[in-house]
């Protein structure tokens, strides 16, 4: 299992930090790659004309401008993640902007396009393909990812229902290429374990709503530093994609987190979300807030550095302590 040399040799944590839809804002991902670890945002949050490409040259020269002051110790390349599904009516023009800007890294989701892939590779670019289950991901390498996101059970936003145990093992059967494991990752020797399992980098994003660059409302920060595994609820009633989201959220929009209707997974669509008659008004992500179980972890917004910081200490103590026993 050998990583591509753009992360290997600029990673300082085996991290790649997860695109959340609204939260992940250019100043989350900037402070991620000068801590050395991958940061990402989903080309979607960038929402209004000439925004994605206002932003991608943003990170870009903040990146070059810190790696010209701190070249012993410089950025990790940052990803952007593309939504590859039929209701993505932005994906083509959001394409050519990362294959103009030369994104490293592109993380690809909800469907696998071989036409996708090339147009990354004719640059020079990565393209990991987060998927839920071995058949997904068969599918993303016979396509033409570089590397696959297994997103296990207890990840934040949309989540599979397997254990990771259980996917990284199947992956690995025939798979030695990159592999990312998500799933209520939130400490360092959490990231130790997911190597421990056969995955090459963790896959986190949940612990970063509480840093202060994360694009989200202090009540949102607030919530996942007052909740843990217990305040999350799975359903697939806000988007049409089974999904894991903040207890309280779903509760303070009026409805029961313990009796929640299903919805149709051919309705989803990401200009409008869902049905509002189902859910009262309140709108996925804005008002109904993801979230993955590994939170508990979290007990105060932080800097984005300072978690970082924290997650290097942890997985080094973890270390440790194996090599002690």
């Amino acid at each position: 299992m050998t990583l591509p040399t753009l992360l290997k040799a600029r990673l300082q944590l085996p991290v790649v930090a997860s695109p959340m839809f609204i939260v992940s804002s250019p100043a989350l991902v900037i402070a991620q790659c000068k801590a050395g670890i991958v940061g990402s945002f989903p080309a979607l949050n960038a929402r209004e004309d000439g925004q994605l490409e206002d932003w991608l040259i943003q990170i870009r020269e903040a990146l070059e401008a810190w790696d010209q002051d701190n070249p012993s110790q410089p950025s990790a390349p940052f990803a952007v993640n593309l939504i590859v599904h039929k209701s993505n009516a932005r994906l083509e023009q959001d394409l050519a902007l990362c294959v103009k800007h030369q994104v490293p890294l592109i993380i690809t989701s909800l469907g696998a396009r071989e036409d996708v892939n090339e147009a990354i590779h004719g640059y020079g670019g990565l393209v990991f393909h987060d998927i839920i289950n071995n058949a997904f991901a068969r599918k993303a390498i016979d396509k033409g990812a570089d590397g696959l996101i297994a997103v296990a059970t207890g990840a934040g936003g949309h989540a599979g229902v397997q254990s990771p145990f259980a996917l990284v093992q199947e992956i690995r059967e025939w798979f030695d290429g990159p592999l990312l494991l998500s799933g209520a990752i939130g400490n360092g020797a959490a990231i130790l374990a997911a190597q421990a399992m056969g995955a090459d980098l963790a896959y986190i994003g949940s612990i970063f709503i509480a840093t202060e660059e994360a694009n989200a409302a202090d009540n949102y920060k607030q919530a996942v530093v007052d909740s843990g595994a217990s305040g999350i609820v799975y359903s697939n009633l806000f988007t049409g994609v089974h999904g894991n989201y903040l207890r309280s959220s779903i509760a303070a929009a009026g409805m029961d987190p313990d009796n929640l209707p299903s919805s149709d997974p051919s309705s989803m669509n990401f200009a409008e979300k869902t049905d509002n008659s189902k859910t009262r008004g309140a709108k996925p992500w804005k008002d109904i807030w993801g979230s993955g179980q590994g939170i508990g972890a979290v007990k105060a917004v932080l800097p984005a550095h300072q978690r970082i910081d924290q997650l290097k200490q942890e997985y080094q103590s973890a270390r440790q302590r194996l090599l002690a026993q």
